[in-house]
């Protein structure tokens, strides 16, 4: 004799009651059609409209002579430049971004703060381009507000050699956007440390320092080296920043790009096409190590 809770098992589950289009799929698969229609036609079509033409000449035929140009010191020199700029401005954005964040959301902190500097964070990752670059002129330029300010006080920071037009004072210009983005990017992984561990902790006689190095930054460790991931792209493809700043001056591969496409003696678009597949490359490697990293934190969130 076959139970009730038998009975109720074999029989089939019911189908979903959602409208469905003629094709079979959902009705709501209609609300994501303008964001793929938004990401073929803004993104992946520019990307293979790039990579078809870093193979090209002018006149349209097949070559590999843009790719091998871009292994030309010059060239290779200009990536090494942004590898390096994009790492220093991504660990000074990460550490500054994850210190501020954490003081803001730890236990004892006024809840004010946290809307204020969310706040901040939001405007102040979106402050980039030009606007930035002559903000950041107007305060540490030869003549800025600081740069008088230590002067009148017998402090001259470019007699010891330091200038805001080459690569240090490019990293701090984008240090400044990088570290509300790290805010932004670090906090709900912060609010995922759950307040238990630290008990636990406490309990068992762990110090913060212990806490911390056996507990909290292991659990926060591939969100931090993601959302660090995340910088070094963003720093990586910047460009109007480092165009109004530094000019010709710091060999990048964006102004580069830039050179190429509309320099009126030294236009080569095909040859930027080669260098901006260069960067699609390093950023398509970037963001699969960020998946990874986001798939493993993923799992202290359950």
């Amino acid at each position: 004799m076959v139970s009730v809770t038998q009975e109720a098992r074999a029989e089939p589950l019911p189908r979903p009651t959602g409208r469905l289009l003629s094709g079979g799929l959902p009705l709501a698969w209609l609300g994501v059609v303008p964001f793929f229609l938004y990401v073929t036609l803004f993104l992946l079509l520019p990307a293979l409209s790039l990579i078809v033409g870093a193979f090209q000449t002018e006149s349209g035929s097949l070559t590999l002579a843009n790719v091998n140009s871009i292994l030309q010191p010059q060239f290779t020199d200009a990536y090494k430049t942004s590898l390096e700029l994009s790492a220093v401005t991504a660990l000074s954005g990460g550490i500054l971004g994850l210190l501020v964040a954490y003081s803001v959301v730890r236990e004892g902190a006024p809840s004010w703060l946290r809307a204020v500097f969310t706040t901040f964070s939001g405007v102040a990752a979106n402050f980039a381009g030009i606007p930035l670059a002559f903000a950041f002129i107007a305060t540490l330029g030869v003549t800025g507000i600081v740069t008088v300010f230590l002067r009148d006080r017998g402090i001259d920071i470019y007699s010891d050699g330091f200038t805001l037009y080459h690569f240090t004072g490019l990293a701090i210009t984008y240090t400044y956007f990088q570290f509300p983005l790290m805010i932004l990017i670090i906090t709900p992984s912060l609010d995922g440390l759950r307040r238990e561990w630290r008990e636990a902790a406490t309990n068992l006689g762990a110090s913060t320092w212990q806490f911390w190095r056996m507990v909290g930054l292991p659990i926060l460790l591939p969100a931090l080296l993601g959302a660090m991931v995340l910088l070094f792209g963003n720093a990586f493809a910047a460009y109007a920043t480092a165009y109004a700043l530094v000019g010709g001056t710091l060999n990048l591969v964006p102004l580069l790009i830039g050179i190429s496409m509309s320099s009126d003696l030294f236009a080569n678009p095909n040859l930027g096409d080669a260098l901006a597949a260069g960067m699609i490359v390093i950023i398509a490697v970037a963001m699969l190590f960020y998946a990874l990293l986001m798939r493993r934190a993923a799992r202290w969130r359950r």
